[in-house]
């Protein structure tokens, strides 16, 4: 039955009860490890840009999240495929895995041409943004090689889901890695020019990241072939457009990517008007986002695999299994997290050592801002955890509409507060990380409330 018995007595460990900890960590390793792997990456890449120029690496932040500000609706719509999947594999329905497999690919195949015609408007938006005009070239350029790997990130997005769906997160683990390793290698070939390359700075870091998101996808499409023939997941059968269930995951998957955008966008938002700020600013705030990447990041493999047990429970009328699987998401989270919050605000500047290796005259005093910077991160960590967390157990449900709506409230008022602070106050740097602070904290309680007393428990997204 799933891989437990559902007569476990009721005294059970919290450790070794169904859908306790070491259920969730069994599941939810392999994610951790592919996000964190990913967090890696996004810091050596950071850090390599750093070494080679520090208005490189100022310029990956915003570009990049301009970026996943453009992705972030796909891929939040492919991405909640995972959430069928479960449901279907809960409810012993695996013959109707398939078919939101296959509409997912589709909605990534029909992406690629709106990310391609975004590549001309990126010198417009980072002139609109006012940014300092040594970072606008790079901003752009980093930009519009990125927008080459979007479509094989989203179609990466729904095979993925395939797996985590089911609970075979070791295969995902493995393919992230793999990406991963190709990123690094050739970061360091294409960035600094080594084995007959030319050094193509920024440049050569945004074609390494497509270049591994190719490889990822590739390895998918083979993992997913190789299920696929033993005809027990209906990719047969279900290869054909389903106009019924593709209005269902864009309903679901749709409210989802909508939230996903608008999240990424007001980030995306935030970090143009810290841009506006010079950029020591700019690049202070890269380099304490980028170290807790390594805590925040791995937290999002966590949240896939409550989002797949919640859906999985749910799908097979299990509401008490889907309850324990969040709060021993929610312990895990939280010793996790800990670890780095007081890291941050006892030794900040610990964390920042990698860039000292060639650091150029500036650095100093972005070195000290970044140090401040990351005690407010030591400060809001813990609730994104929770926020992590408890949205991912609300999303596996298919309470979608209500994360999608408190996303668009949240952020015009932080951001509203943001931007009025600076514009007409003259604030500054700080200002705007109490801002940031606030705003974290605030969704991770909202989302803690609306798990204990929101509709999520009667919500199902399968027939």
């Amino acid at each position: 039955m799933n891989g437990y018995s559902l007569s476990s007595p009721d005294d059970e460990s919290w450790w070794r009860r169904p859908c306790g900890g070491r259920e969730v960590l069994r599941l939810s390793l392999p994610l951790v490890v592919s996000m964190f792997s990913w967090a890696l990456m996004h810091l050596a890449d950071r850090t390599f840009l750093f070494w080679h120029s520090e208005y490189a690496m100022a310029a990956s932040m915003p570009a990049g999240m301009l970026h996943w500000s453009m992705l972030s609706f796909p891929i939040g719509v492919t991405m909640y495929v995972n959430t069928f999947v479960a449901q279907h594999h809960g409810a012993r329905q695996p013959e109707k895995i398939g078919a939101p497999v296959w509409e997912g690919v589709r909605v990534g195949i029909f992406s690629i041409p709106v990310f391609l015609a975004t590549i001309p408007l990126a010198p417009f938006i980072f002139r609109w943004a006012n940014h300092p005009p040594e970072l606008q070239p790079l901003e752009s350029l980093y930009y519009q090689v990125l927008a080459f790997g979007g479509g094989a990130a989203v179609i990466s997005g729904a095979l993925s889901a395939f797996f985590t769906g089911r609970g075979v997160s070791r295969v995902v683990m493995v393919i992230d890695c793999t990406a991963v390793v190709v990123n690094l290698v050739l970061d360091y070939v294409w960035i600094f020019g080594h084995a007959g390359f030319p050094a193509l700075g920024i440049e050569g870091a945004a074609w390494a990241t497509v270049a591994a998101q190719f490889v990822k996808l590739t390895m998918y499409v083979f993992a997913v072939r190789i299920a696929a023939r033993s005809g027990d997941f209906g990719f047969i059968t279900g290869r054909r457009s389903d106009f019924r269930l593709l209005g269902k995951l864009l309903y679901y998957g749709g409210s989802n990517g909508m939230q996903m955008m608008i999240e990424a966008s007001a980030f995306t938002v935030f970090t143009l008007l810290v841009g506006r700020l010079g950029a020591a600013s700019v690049a202070a705030t890269t380099m304490a986002w980028n170290v807790n990447a390594v805590a925040f990041v791995p937290l999002i493999g966590l949240g896939t695999a409550v989002s797949a047990l919640v859906g999985r429970e749910i799908g097979g009328g299990r509401i008490g299994g889907a309850e324990r699987a969040t709060w021993s998401a929610m312990m895990l989270a939280l010793v996790y997290t800990s670890v780095f919050a007081f890291g941050y605000l006892l030794l900040p500047g610990l964390f920042l050592f990698t860039y000292s290796y060639g650091a150029g005259e500036g650095f100093e005093e972005v070195r000290s801002l970044a140090v401040v910077l990351l005690r407010f991160v030591g400060v809001y960590c813990l609730f994104d955890a929770i926020n992590m967390v408890f949205v991912s157990a609300i999303k596996g449900a298919g309470d979608t509409f209500f994360i999608l709506v408190n996303t668009v409230v949240v952020s015009i008022v932080f951001l509203g507060a943001g931007w009025a602070g600076v514009e007409y106050f003259d604030a500054g740097i700080i200002w705007c990380w109490w801002v940031l602070t606030a705003w974290i904290c605030t969704l991770g309680i909202v989302y803690f409330l609306r798990f204990q007393f929101g509709a999520w428990r009667t919500m199902r997204v399968i027939d």
